[in-house]
């Protein structure tokens, strides 16, 4: 073959190689969501997919997480992402999809709430729910999970809202500095954050000593169109979320500190005693969808005036990117 040829032929080869490689849906990284990505532990089965190339060896090549403090930013950041694919709370996706974002529920992520409660001054004379009437509560934000647990916990026990003074005071650390300092009664936690502050405070009641503590805070979502054009991404990456948390499971330690090492949390021995209390409660889903623990979800949407009515999850829900034995029935 000429020279003049052969290389031309392999101009045209290498054109077409380079062609083929921005075809493929694993050529090039991609971003996706997860809310409070490096604090809470909604992360772990993604940190875990990660590092141990579950993404890849699913066609996907995820090369890193955004996160989002919660609520409508995790979906926004969500479409804004590499590839529309995120887990954000429950709540946010149905109020998205409420005001017309043609978004779908295709998976669960963690369905407990066991290891949330309220704290309260280690020297407190308040010793359980009922004690607070007439005393400051502080959550996290208006219409937050923290606020629909604490609205439905004073309902199980009889009270009302009208009997306590609800404080928003922003994420979990303001709570324990509120508390710490005295300007409310009580604060919100969870037992990763109570653990880092014993000297401090100690557990007034945990939600599961009040409430059914299966209720499902986030969800897998994507946009119909992305996961109609892109089935493959779309499974690949619930396959690999699967894959890590089932490694998580066998291997809790080595998750935690895979965890830990994800978040730049140096509290490695904190991460491995807290995931090892999130294991115990069934914190995490394997991406099945539980439609009461979704209902459950709801009805703090409703004590809270965030929606009305029950919610037709055939609308919102679609299970045909789960693999088949994982798919639901209602």
């Amino acid at each position: 073959m000429a020279k003049g040829k052969r290389f031309r032929l392999g101009l045209f080869l290498a054109l077409a190689a380079a062609i083929l490689a921005l075809q493929s849906p694993t050529a090039r990284a991609e971003t996706i969501t997860v809310t409070h990505w490096g604090g809470q532990f909604y992360g772990l089965p993604y940190a875990v997919a990660m590092e141990k190339g579950f993404f890849k060896k699913n066609g996907v090549d995820v090369s890193g997480i955004l996160t989002a403090a919660g609520g409508g930013t995790a979906v926004r950041n969500t479409l804004a992402g590499g590839i529309p694919f995120g887990e954000v709370s429950l709540a946010a996706a149905v109020q998205a999809i409420n005001a017309g974002q043609k978004l779908i529920i295709i998976g669960a992520g963690t369905w407990s709430v066991a290891d949330q409660m309220w704290l309260v001054k280690k020297d407190s004379t308040l010793q359980g729910i009922k004690d607070l009437a007439g005393k400051q509560i502080a959550y996290t934000a208006p219409g937050s999970v923290s606020n629909m647990l604490i609205l439905m916990a004073l309902k199980a026990v009889g009270m009302t809202p009208q009997q306590v003074k609800l404080v928003p005071a922003g994420d979990l650390g303001a709570n324990i500095s509120a508390v710490g300092s005295g300007a409310v009664d009580a604060g919100f936690s969870d037992e990763l954050i109570y653990a880092q502050h014993k000297e401090l405070v100690r557990p007034l009641f945990m939600v599961r000593d009040v409430l059914d503590p299966r209720m499902m805070q986030t969800v897998m979502i994507t946009t119909a169109e992305y996961a109609k054009a892109h089935p493959d991404i779309i499974k690949g990456l619930v396959n690999a979320r699967r894959e890590g948390m089932a490694y998580a499971l066998d291997h809790p330690d080595e998750a935690a500190d895979i965890t830990a090492k994800a978040y730049n949390n140096p509290n490695v021995e904190l991460f491995r005693n807290h995931v090892r209390e999130l294991i115990k409660v069934n914190y995490w889903s394997d991406g099945r969808l539980d439609y009461p623990a979704m209902n459950h979800m709801v009805e703090g949407l409703q004590i809270t005036g965030q929606i009305k009515g029950d919610i037709d999850w055939p609308k919102y829900v679609d299970t045909s990117y789960l693999p088949a034995d994982l798919r639901p029935t209602q």
